[in-house]
């Protein structure tokens, strides 16, 4: 009886969302920079509010040089922007989107020890700036899916001032 009624349940959720592609909320997964989880909350008429948590410089960036020595590694990106939408070619199943806002990123730093000339120290580093993104999405019909593909750009600002670093992902995300 308990497996029937959360089956019934996960249909009406199925059904109510293929109704309406975008009016509430949106949970997936993005792939590339940065990789991981995507949460987007759609409020007023082209607004929204879009989440990113996952990985940063896995795909380019590994190996980059940055203030007086390099990062070698892949750290954790939490990433918050606030969009706006538009429909393209005048069908809602094509947006477009842009916006603004700003990420904080864990990576380890690689430095030349100044104790042992020749030989690296790392650190782990916590960094913080502004991202700007823009996008285009498709909301798949009679589906509560759709697929996006965007590209942007990070500016940091603390602790190394306009360093920058591109980025693009694409992904699904499940619309409900």
């Amino acid at each position: 009886m308990k497996k029937a009624i959360i089956t019934l349940i996960f249909v009406q959720c199925v059904a109510f969302a293929s109704q309406a592609q975008y009016n509430n909320w949106a949970i997936g997964f993005q792939l590339v920079e940065p990789s991981g989880l995507n949460v987007r909350k759609y409020y007023g008429d082209n607004k929204a509010l879009d989440v990113s948590f996952g990985t940063y410089g896995l795909f380019y960036g590994r190996d980059r040089k940055y203030r007086k020595g390099f990062y070698q590694n892949a750290g954790f990106s939490l990433r918050v922007n606030h969009l706006w939408h538009t429909a393209l070619f005048k069908k809602e199943q094509f947006r477009a989107y842009y916006g603004f806002g700003g990420q904080i990123n864990s990576r380890r730093y690689y430095f030349d020890s100044r104790n042992s000339p020749g030989t690296k120290e790392f650190t782990n580093s916590i960094s913080l700036g502004g991202s700007g993104l823009a996008g285009t999405e498709y909301f798949v019909s009679n589906s509560p899916l759709s697929c996006f593909l965007e590209t942007g750009l990070y500016v940091e600002l603390v602790p190394g001032i306009f360093f920058v670093h591109p980025q693009a992902s694409l992904g699904v995300r499940f619309n409900f």
